[in-house]
């Protein structure tokens, strides 16, 4: 149980580094060193970032629960 979960806290913590990478600057900070604050025709729309919001917060979400089950097994194992 306690290395289904060790696995599924390592899929939610790479996706959930791509999700935030995968969103854009807001101008200021560190995304601008990256390129983040020039302005791209290849943008996308505000419904495709909205999405992209929601599954970033469900993906948090996962990856937190994964953490406290974690915690919860192996404080049950000794």
């Amino acid at each position: 149980m306690v290395m289904g979960f060790s696995i599924a806290l390592l899929v939610f913590s790479a996706l959930l580094m791509l999700l935030v990478l995968m969103h854009k600057g807001k101008g200021g900070g560190l995304s601008d060193m990256f390129g983040g604050g020039m302005q791209s025709s290849v943008g996308g729309s505000s419904v495709a970032e909205r999405n992209l919001d929601r599954i970033t917060v469900v993906v948090g979400l996962l990856w937190f629960a994964c953490i406290v089950a974690l915690g919860v097994l192996m404080k049950l194992d000794s």
